[in-house]
């Protein structure tokens, strides 16, 4: 396809996607921009053997190389 045609089709894709407008759910955005206390992140209790990213710098930076 040359470059002309190229144009045109990205143009009327483009023209497309400016004048289409689905039908908006706007009860969904609310609940998603609002959030919801079911759906928020619980506190995460961390094992104390679990690894620790910062336990080795913690040692280099003590001196304890």
């Amino acid at each position: 396809m040359g470059r002309g045609r190229a144009k045109a089709k990205q143009t009327k894709v483009a023209r497309e996607l400016k004048y289409f407008s689905p039908d908006t759910d706007l009860r969904a955005l609310e609940r998603e921009l609002h959030g919801s206390r079911d759906n928020a992140p619980k506190d995460v209790e961390h094992d104390s053997d679990e690894y620790d990213e910062y336990d080795d710098y913690d040692r280099w930076a003590a001196g304890g190389r």
